[in-house]
């Protein structure tokens, strides 16, 4: 199973996995097809992204810094892709 399984036709996804692994594939493909390397992203740049597929974006932001995707600056005003999560990964989900 890929990451396109977790997703609609529309391009939208259709549920946040629940699965820890099949949560990170997702997040890696997100980080890596959303948010571009070296660029700095409001909060309300980092919101509409994620609201593009899925309207939890909250909930999408939140597991995207927990799970080391995207760096947060202290005041939560800022935020950039971590690197080394590769442009286009389409990991493959257990």
């Amino acid at each position: 199973m890929t990451t396109a399984d977790l997703f609609a036709a529309d391009g939208r996804l259709r549920a946040i996995p629940r699965k820890p692994a099949r949560r990170a594939a997702l997040l890696d493909h997100l980080a890596a097809t959303l948010f571009e390397q070296e660029r700095v992203y409001s909060e309300r740049e980092v919101n509409e992204a994620l609201k593009t597929v899925h309207e939890d974006f909250p909930a999408l932001r939140r597991y995207l810094v927990i799970g080391g995707q995207l760096t947060r600056t202290k005041d939560g005003s800022a935020y950039r892709r971590q690197p080394g999560v590769p442009v286009g990964a389409t990991a493959a989900v257990a």
